[in-house]
């Protein structure tokens, strides 16, 4: 797979597929990591004098409804860039129309352009692959070569990240190089003892996951709201606490399935269970087999916090998706913060897997630096590990 150290690039037009699928608060971006993790591959083709038009999309606009659309627009994400870049972003307020193709043609050499958010155009997410084609080959004219950097939709059939790489020469940007070499370690020679950490709300978003990872991990650690499912297959009372019924069987069989393959699965002692999902609704710590029928769990609790970074001790590898509570809300974020401090004093190489774990390790106040790494894409790493190919980097490979 060719990198943009194979390109030359003076004075050509280059097209970068981005990630820069970032929280906003209106107009204020709330963590411009994505924006951050994009910058060495823009500032390296800017520095070798490419004329630079970035794409990349927010959020999931419907793509029929412009008024309805303006909150996904890009256009904070272009200040926030060229403050980042030491240079002015100039901004298309469309993807392939006239403001696009304004704005391109009057870009100069080490000069860079964001087009407007791509998913604006229907095109762009069509499982049709004609109309994906066609809409791939209005934004190839804008450029002489394509820069796939966008890690965090590579696991997306999508026209920007799939089809225009069989339009234009393609390589990969230096945030994709980084995110498969961690990947690698993930799965290929593992430094063992390897533990897992996933969390989030649901088990059925990690079925994959979790399957692929009963042949490879030593330990697998579970916590946040998917844990209420592998309690309730043990037969206990998880009272209102996020339940996936239709799951049930399936874990019970990854519990067996561990139990036989040596594979150490750790659930959480106690938790944090409130009468409501409110930061201010009545909430108690209570051991994890004895949930109150009228609680809901909204966190781990401290002995599980222990438990999980005493577990940590001593490995050599960690991957961490999923937080381990609601951590947005301060009463049940003790249990993320534990997990977070427990990774770093771990030792081990430590992948935190892009999404909600990456936000809370920023909305926590730590330190990014004390992770081994911190992936942009959390859907993508997922799949990943699941096995399954990424089209967009296959496309690359092709």
């Amino acid at each position: 797979m060719k990198t943009i150290d194979d390109l030359e690039v003076s004075g050509k037009r280059v097209l970068v597929r981005a990630d820069l699928n970032v929280p906003l608060d209106g107009t204020r971006i709330t963590d411009d990591g994505r924006i951050r993790a994009s910058v060495p591959t823009l500032k390296a083709l800017l520095e070798r004098g490419a004329k630079v038009i970035v794409t990349a999309h927010l959020g999931r606009p419907k793509g029929v409804d412009p008024e309805a659309d303006k909150k996904y627009s890009l256009a904070p994400v272009a200040v926030r860039l060229g403050e980042l870049l030491g240079k002015p972003v100039a901004f298309a307020t469309d993807t392939v129309g006239e403001s696009a193709k304004v704005t391109v043609a009057a870009l100069g050499d080490g000069e860079i352009a964001l087009l407007e958010n791509v998913r604006f155009n229907p095109a762009e997410t069509s499982k049709d692959a004609v109309e994906r084609g066609k809409f791939a080959d209005q934004l190839a004219q804008f450029a002489d070569l394509f820069v796939s950097d966008g890690f965090g939709a590579v696991h997306r059939r999508h026209a920007s990240v799939y089809d225009i790489a069989e339009d234009l020469p393609s390589a990969a940007g230096y945030l994709i190089n980084a995110e498969l070499a961690v990947l690698k370690r993930l799965t290929e020679d593992v430094e063992r003892p390897y533990a897992v950490v996933l969390g989030g709300s649901k088990v059925s978003d990690k079925l994959g996951v979790i399957d692929n990872l009963l042949d490879k991990a030593d330990r697998i650690l579970i916590g946040g709201g998917m844990v209420f499912t592998f309690l309730k297959a043990q037969g206990h009372e998880v009272g209102t606490s996020l339940l996936e019924e239709d799951q049930l069987e399936t874990v019970t069989g990854y519990l067996e399935r561990a139990k036989d393959n040596g594979v150490e699965i750790v659930l959480p002692v106690d938790i944090v269970a409130a009468t409501a999902f409110a930061a201010d609704a009545e909430h108690e710590v209570v051991a994890a087999d004895a949930i109150p029928a009228d609680r809901m769990g909204l966190d781990i609790g401290p002995e599980s916090g222990k438990l999980f970074a005493a577990k940590l001790a001593g490995t050599k590898t960690v991957f961490w998706n999923g937080p381990m509570g609601v951590f947005e809300m301060e009463p049940y974020a003790g249990g993320t913060r534990a997990l977070a401090q427990g990774l770093i004093d771990s030792g081990a190489f430590t992948v935190v897997g892009g999404g909600d774990s990456a936000a809370a390790v920023r909305t926590l106040g730590f330190d990014e630096s004390a992770f081994g790494h911190i992936s942009t894409g959390g859907g993508a790493s997922l799949e990943y590990l699941e096995g399954k190919a990424l089209p967009g980097i296959t496309v690359l490979e092709g």
